[in-house]
């Protein structure tokens, strides 16, 4: 058995001020009561919400002040994520993962911002994996990333066995994103631990699953510190044997026959994607999407006066309102 012990914090956050203080205290709280924590890990934007106006260069004295305490207590740390400014004027939503000395020993900047809505954010190209010496290996990617599996795929093809997935979710999409969470385990045979923040930060029900795509814990609504151990050679049995004796994924991935065009730019295999239309906000009595399956449409169809409701079957070749 290779054992080790993840918590996930699910707290409150604002979006008018820094939550920073009360995430140390969080930290002081689940030393108390689970001295036995070897990894903690915050919901996305925790430090300091949800809005772009409060994003700071790296490093900063907030990421100072997480280091000090992944010292003092010799944890390491994900304190969620945080936006970046860069030199440029870019805006990233970032990570770090702060190892038990107080060190940064890497940095991941989203990959999918959650575009229309997160306009203003620049995208990530660099995957973050990291080693936990005599553990194992560990991958982060962050909120909307998970909906595409082409990022677990990479993380876990390079040897990942635990997806720390800090998320930022206040919307009625999140029942799809646990879903997306589960299918995640079972499909790359790894632990997912999806932790979620409350109020600017989120609806909550954070989650963590194993690699059976068994739910190991699942907060509600409230605030919620969760300790939980896991075992990386169930990870490593189940790649050789099997999800439960039964479905080796990822082997079968490796020994495939097909290639895929589609990941080819150049193929013309995602020719239909082209054909949608703009990445945008939905507007009030938008029709996107509509439009094209509506049959009058599809046949030169156009509402005048002479082709109101009355004579609405006038299209279809018809004479009358039977």
């Amino acid at each position: 058995m290779t054992p080790f012990a993840i918590t996930g914090i699910q707290m409150h956050v604002g979006a008018l001020q820094s939550n920073v203080d009360a995430m140390l205290h969080r930290i002081d709280i689940m030393m108390a009561r689970f001295p036995w924590t070897q990894m903690a890990l915050f919901s996305e934007l925790a430090p300091h919400g949800p809005l772009d106006r409060f994003a700071q260069p790296f490093p900063n004295d907030d990421l100072s002040r997480f280091q000090d305490a992944a010292r003092r207590y010799g944890i390491w740390l994900i304190p969620g994520s945080m936006f970046e400014k860069r030199e440029d004027g870019r805006i990233y939503n970032t990570s770090v993962v702060i190892n038990p000395d107080g060190e940064i020993v890497s940095k991941y900047s989203k990959m999918f911002p959650f575009k229309p809505y997160e306009q203003n954010i620049a995208s990530g190209t660099e995957f973050c994996i990291f080693d936990v010496p005599e553990v194992g290996r560990f991958g982060l990617s962050i909120c909307y990333d998970i909906w595409f599996p082409e990022t677990t795929r990479h993380l876990t093809s390079q040897g990942v066995e635990v997806l720390l997935h800090p998320v930022l979710t206040g919307t009625t999409d999140r029942e799809a994103e646990l879903s997306i969470a589960k299918a995640t385990a079972a499909q790359f045979q790894c632990y997912v631990f999806d932790v979620n923040g409350l109020a600017a930060g989120g609806v909550g029900r954070s989650l963590v699953v194993d690699p059976s795509a068994t739910v190991l814990h699942q907060s509600a609504g409230q605030e919620d510190i969760f300790p939980i151990e896991i075992d990386l050679d169930q990870v490593r049995r189940q790649r050789e044997v099997g999800l439960k004796g039964l479905g080796q994924v990822l082997k079968s991935f490796r020994d495939r026959e097909a290639d895929f065009p589609v990941y080819d730019r150049t193929s013309g295999a995602d020719a239909y994607l082209h054909t949608l239309g703009p990445l945008r906000i939905p507007q009030k009595g938008d029709v996107a999407g509509v439009a094209a399956s509506d049959p009058r449409t599809a046949l030169g169809y156009k509402e005048d006066a002479a082709t109101k409701p009355d004579n609405l079957y006038l299209y279809k070749g018809r004479s009358g309102t039977d």
